[in-house]
């Protein structure tokens, strides 16, 4: 299932999220237009609106928060890329150059700073302090998350545990917020909203286990950007992990060297590492195990569209090619 047939049955609610994202990205600052819209508008999945209005929907809420929650994450999400491109030097993102090869990094950086700020002038207007402790506790996070990944760059020794910390705050945690702001919009039970947030972040974490498989497997044309981004940046992702536990010594040395070198000297040859030794189809079972779980957590939902677009979302996470 594509994800233009999981989104039809949220069609005119993210069509109000657009409309609540354009009103928004007003700034009388030309440039801060300019920038937000590029990113904005260049094709991203909106995985994470979409969850909030899923689960919304899910909880049979009646409303229109949940459109306003939904751009809050988005706004957040465009923030987090447009520091991370800026961190990581990247040229492309979603087939096209990012805000920062556009627009260079100090703006970059500075419409960043306006649309999470304006984030939380949105959450702040809802007066939902449930809302404000979910929001503002992802945001530092994420954050954390960020550090703890630029920590790990070039570490060689970075074990699974310590990529899966990486994960859980940098990537699954904004999921979880998404997924806990829909249950909280819709006066859920604790236990049902503490549910929707676990499925939430094992949604996230299946979706960058792809991410990374995605990395060594992909095609640009399919996934947007450069393969061999994560090796240029001396990232060691699970499959650069898996290798240098589990693949020949040769094989293991040689990725070793790549991470803690960098660049795209060694790529061939870790690319053949990686994918002869068994690595790609490891995170992939990581990656289906999470998915799994994440529709183990919502059992506890009543049967309906909604709740099959969710199941449907963590087969998509496993399955895509982009």
């Amino acid at each position: 299932m594509t994800l233009e047939q999981l989104y039809a049955l949220i069609g005119p609610d993210m069509k109000a999220v657009d409309a609540v994202i354009r009103d928004r990205l007003h700034s009388d600052v030309v440039l801060v237009r300019q920038v937000a819209e590029y990113i904005i508008n260049s094709g991203g999945k909106r995985m994470r609106p979409a969850l909030v209005l899923l689960v919304a929907g899910a909880l049979d809420y009646r409303g229109s928060h949940h459109h306003e929650l939904a751009a809050v994450v988005e706004f957040i999400h465009t923030a987090t890329l447009l520091h991370d491109d800026v961190v990581d030097e990247s040229a492309l993102r979603r087939g096209r150059d990012t805000a920062n090869a556009a627009f260079g990094n100090a703006a970059s950086v500075l419409v960043g700073d306006f649309l999470y700020s304006r984030a939380f002038q949105m959450m702040v207007a809802i007066d939902n302090m449930r809302v404000m402790q979910v929001l503002s506790d992802a945001t530092n996070v994420i954050a954390e998350g960020e550090v703890l990944q630029l920590m790990n760059c070039h570490d060689a020794d970075v074990d699974e545990v310590r990529y899966m910390q990486v994960i859980h705050y940098k990537t699954a945690k904004l999921f979880e917020a998404a997924a806990q702001l829909g249950a909280i919009v819709s006066h859920a039970e604790p236990q049902i909203e503490r549910a929707l947030a676990l499925y939430g972040m094992h949604l996230g974490t299946a979706f960058q286990l792809i991410d990374d498989v995605l990395d060594y497997s992909g095609e640009e044309a399919d996934t947007g950007k450069h393969i061999g981004d994560d090796l240029a940046e001396g990232k060691p992702t699970l499959p650069l992990i898996y290798v240098m536990q589990h693949g020949t010594p040769a094989q293991a040395a040689c990725v070793r060297q790549a991470i803690e070198s960098g660049g795209r000297d060694d790529f061939p040859a870790v690319l053949a590492a990686v994918r002869s030794s068994g690595a790609l189809d490891h995170a992939r079972r990581r990656a289906e195990q999470e998915a799994e779980w994440a529709r183990d957590a919502i059992s506890c939902l009543g049967d309906s569209n909604y709740k099959k677009a969710l199941l449907q979302l963590s087969f998509f996470a496993v399955e895509r090619n982009h």
